[in-house]
């Protein structure tokens, strides 16, 4: 047993839909967010920004001596795939396991992803899927409008301004003929509902985070790393507003998370990883 708190990251707020699952599959364990929200949108971010940014973020989690990470960011996770991020405690990002979910969902063999246009453009959710099925055929859509939508509130269920530009980011997809669609970007999910609707439950839905959530609790069970307490807390970092960030998570989480959100200057993120190598 380790009592110790486990660390998630996410370039914004997508991440909080792992923590939403952690809190229902493991209540005991104490959590520390991160969400990198003053230098959202990692989307169009270089890989070398993508590398430096992830590198200070785990070194900052560190310092809260969390014993594994959670990496709840579908542009890190695959642009920086082949890399290892963390050597020191276990780790997991929500590449591998949504792509073993998409195999063992799909009939038909035709999956597709939907994300931002950085995962979207290094192709590794496609490549991941085929190295596991030769047969499989993929369509990749970036949806550079989503996180806007999501952040700005409207999820609701009938808003047509977002039901139009999933008609646009879906369509190609449909066409395709794929009966399984990867939620490449964590923030998606807050879109099921809608999408679930739009596509009359005809088409399986792949949630990145929560898949991510689940492979991270075999891991801790494995690892013996599980904390012996009934409840655990949660506290939450931001790079930007500590207000802007809790009143934009009641929509991932649906409570009042006000008091438990810290505001942390990106300065101090990135001297963390210059102490770190000194």
């Amino acid at each position: 047993m380790d009592n110790r708190p486990i660390g998630v990251f996410d370039s914004g707020l997508g991440g909080l839909t792992a923590v939403r699952e952690i809190h229902r599959i493991l209540p005991g364990e104490d959590i520390i967010y991160f969400g990198d929200t003053g230098r959202v949108p990692y989307g169009a971010r270089s890989r070398d920004t993508l590398r430096l940014f992830a590198g200070q973020i785990i070194a900052y989690l560190r310092r809260q001596n969390v014993k594994a990470v959670i990496v709840a960011c579908g542009s890190i996770s695959t642009n920086l795939a082949d890399e290892c991020l963390v050597t020191d405690m276990p780790h997991v990002t929500v590449l591998e396991p949504t792509v073993r979910r998409a195999l063992c969902q799909t009939k038909n063999r035709r999956v597709g992803i939907i994300a931002t246009q950085a995962t979207i453009r290094t192709g590794m959710f496609e490549d991941r899927l085929k190295e596991a099925d030769s047969n499989i055929l993929t369509y990749g859509q970036a949806c550079p409008l989503l996180v806007p939508v999501i952040e700005h509130g409207l999820t609701d269920f009938n808003n047509q301004i977002t039901r139009l530009t999933l008609e646009m980011y879906l369509r190609p997809v449909i066409d395709f003929g794929a009966d399984t669609i990867i939620l490449g970007c964590t923030h998606y999910s807050l879109l099921a509902h809608i999408i679930r609707d739009m596509l009359k439950d005809k088409i399986s839905l792949i949630d990145s985070g929560a898949c991510a959530a689940m492979e991270f609790r075999s891991i801790l069970e494995s690892e013996k790393l599980l904390a012996n307490r009934a409840a655990g807390q949660t506290t939450y970092y931001s790079t930007d507003s500590a207000e802007s960030f809790a009143e934009t998570a009641r929509l991932f989480l649906e409570q009042d998370i006000s008091e438990q959100v810290r505001y942390v200057e990106i300065e101090t993120i990135e001297n963390t990883l210059e102490d770190t190598n000194q």
